[in-house]
């Protein structure tokens, strides 16, 4: 995969409802917009997980949140902002589907169905940052690594690559977690023990469903 090659994206294939638009692949690290960048675009994630990173007018960065397959951003450019307010990184190798501002204006503007899923899809991500506030704010680090991890294996079904969770080390997971990462690593080795998760041969990670039970 080269680092932001563009390729058309042609009708019937996913998703459907969504206006014509160009797939970019991105190497994990780089760079999918900066903040300040002209605001021209709404981004689709087709696979991989893009993080949004905020930095202030000291200086001082920090990580907003993190998407995977199936969520939008960007879309603030159909709002009226003339630039980005963060900048998008990929985490992994992620594939985007890149919607010009106008085409998306004109199908949320003629399409009442696709305007009612692209509401719907706004206040449910919205819902869960606000999660994700609650889940810094109140929950341990152990919570947030538990949530974390079942969040990537949700992202990665009906990824046609290689497992996302493979692709995530501890340093990243420390960074989407909010803590250090000799402390994943504990928690790993925890849920590990625990039956939570489980280390194959290869060197990959497998995430099953009972490591909700952390999160009770």
């Amino acid at each position: 995969m080269t680092s932001g090659k563009p390729r058309k994206l042609t009708k019937g294939l996913f998703p459907a409802a969504l206006p014509p638009g160009t797939i970019v692949d991105y190497l994990p690290g780089k760079t999918i917009f900066s903040q300040g960048d002209k605001c021209s675009a709404v981004h689709y994630i087709r696979q991989g997980v893009v993080k949004l990173v905020l930095v202030s007018k000291r200086g001082r960065s920090g990580v907003l949140g993190f998407l995977g397959r199936g969520d939008f951003f960007g879309e603030a450019c159909i709002g009226g902002h003339a630039n980005y307010g963060t900048s998008a990184i990929a985490v992994v190798a992620s594939s985007v589907l890149v919607i010009d501002r106008k085409k998306m204006i004109q199908i949320i503007e003629e399409e009442p169905h696709v305007c009612t899923q692209f509401i719907n899809y706004l206040l449910s991500r919205n819902h869960r940052i606000e999660q994700d506030l609650i889940d810094h704010l109140f929950n341990s680090s152990e919570k947030r690594l538990a949530r974390v991890l079942l969040l990537l294996m949700e992202y990665e079904r009906g990824n046609e690559n290689l497992s996302i969770i493979q692709r995530v080390n501890q340093d990243t997971l420390a960074e989407m977690v909010g803590t250090t990462r000799p402390r994943v690593n504990f928690f790993m080795n925890k849920f590990r023990k625990l039956g939570y998760i489980h280390y194959t041969h290869n060197g990959g990670l497998e995430v099953y469903k009972s490591l909700s039970k952390v999160l009770q």
